[in-house]
């Protein structure tokens, strides 16, 4: 077994180990609304949205192929690849995503510990940005596309981060305002057993289109992996094993459920009622799903938030916790940096401890820092038992001898 062939594996099994994580911090975009009002109960949430994101990871490779081509410059202009990156079976591109993936993941972690959510997607994109400057140098980084279609970091990245949660917003605003709307006269009780079940569906729509839109970008990202590796030259397709091994990890990691950043979704940034969680889900599976099928590789956990605010906006008296938002607000604005710059680190690392052992000193460190994290994590655990709890502004979690940690 070459030097090249470990690294690719090194580089998959990380990739995976990222849709993993993707999977359980971002199982509260889906349903924290619905757990929030009891719509469903805790393990039948986390259930329902790990067998929807399994199958929507099939629906689409559209994102898939936006990661592959549309981060990291791997052809010429005439569309040849680039034979630089390709020497010594990939070596180098292979060690840039190995640093941006692990540089992702030890973010998405840190944030889960904290029980902010903040994106997974700008976590992995940061993480690639970063170590692309660091190992191929700044011109490496599509950062704009040909012509005037919107393409590269900027088209396909930070123009639908910027609208996205707006746009989802505004949609739930409006949806909750007509809801309320129309429902006037109808009993508390009859109204929110009726919404209740609309949330079930709707909840299952957004996980739908959360297995299709970010299931897909890891797709894209181990096919960029084989592409540098020589084990697979079309970028205008996926193979079929990457498709279904992403769609598993995701779907693993969604049904471990990411339970401190569900708690901070459906409990800390307003008080959901069932006509709300039915309007903020049917916002953000309408744009998320929208985004997918036009190959944008949205935040969902932005989608997500800016619905959830835009239900507490569109309902009058409703209390909206602006404290919290500004701290999501905070993790949104400095993922992509903190990423990129974990990335960067980590590519350093690996130069430093030179080829042989470079990729193996990433993972090391990736690992520890995981598990340092995760021992952090126990000290104040949240799981399906205490996900519900009143929210104590002064602590943003419950007390820690109530529940199973996640």
């Amino acid at each position: 077994m070459t030097a090249e062939l470990v690294l690719l594996i090194l580089v998959v099994g990380t990739a995976l180990a990222f849709d993993f994580t993707n999977g359980f911090h971002d199982t509260a975009n889906a349903m924290a609304t619905s757990i929030a009002t009891k719509a469903l109960s805790p393990r039948t949430a986390v259930l329902l949205c790990a067998v929807l994101n399994l199958v929507g990871a099939f629906l689409s490779v559209e994102v898939a192929l936006t990661v592959t081509n549309a981060i990291i410059t791997i052809q010429n202009a005439d569309g040849t690849p680039r034979a630089d990156l390709l020497t010594n079976g990939g070596h180098d591109l292979l060690l840039v995503v190995l640093a941006g993936l692990a540089g992702a993941i030890s973010w998405n972690l840190f944030t889960w510990m904290r029980g902010l959510p903040s994106s997974s997607s700008h976590a992995m994109f940061g993480g690639l940005i970063g170590s692309t400057i660091a190992g191929l140098g700044w011109q490496s980084v599509k950062w704009i596309g040909s012509g005037a279609k919107l393409d590269g970091v900027v088209g396909k990245v930070i123009l639908p981060a910027l609208a996205s949660p707006a746009i989802a917003a505004l949609v739930a605003m409006a949806g909750t305002w007509l809801v309320f709307r129309i429902a006037r006269g109808v009993a508390r009780t009859t109204m929110d057993t009726g919404f209740r079940w609309g949330q079930i569906g709707t909840a299952s729509l957004v996980s739908l289109a959360h297995g299709a839109n970010d299931a897909q970008k890891t797709m894209g990202v181990i096919t960029l992996a084989l592409i540098a590796g020589g084990h697979w030259t079309n970028t205008a397709e996926i193979p079929l094993w990457v498709k279904v091994a992403c769609a598993l990890a995701i779907a693993l990691g969604t049904w471990i459920g990411g339970w401190r950043i569900i708690r901070t979704m459906g409990k800390g940034l307003v008080e959901i009622s069932p006509p709300q969680g039915m309007a903020a889900e049917a916002a953000s599976a309408a744009v998320i799903l929208s985004s997918s099928q036009l190959g944008f590789a949205l935040s969902t956990t932005h989608v997500a938030t800016g619905s959830i605010l835009g239900s507490g906006l569109g309902r009058r008296g409703a209390e909206v916790r602006w404290g919290v938002a500004g701290r999501m607000a905070i993790a949104w604005v400095i993922t992509l940096p903190c990423a990129a710059a974990s990335g960067a680190l980590l590519w350093g690392l690996a130069t430093w401890a030179g080829p042989v052992f470079g990729p193996i000193a990433i993972v090391l460190v990736m690992a520890g820092l995981a598990f340092w994290m995760w021992l952090d994590a126990q000290r104040h655990p949240v799981g399906h038992h205490n996900v519900n709890d009143e929210w104590d502004e002064t602590v943003h979690l419950p007390a820690e001898d109530h529940a199973v940690a996640s």
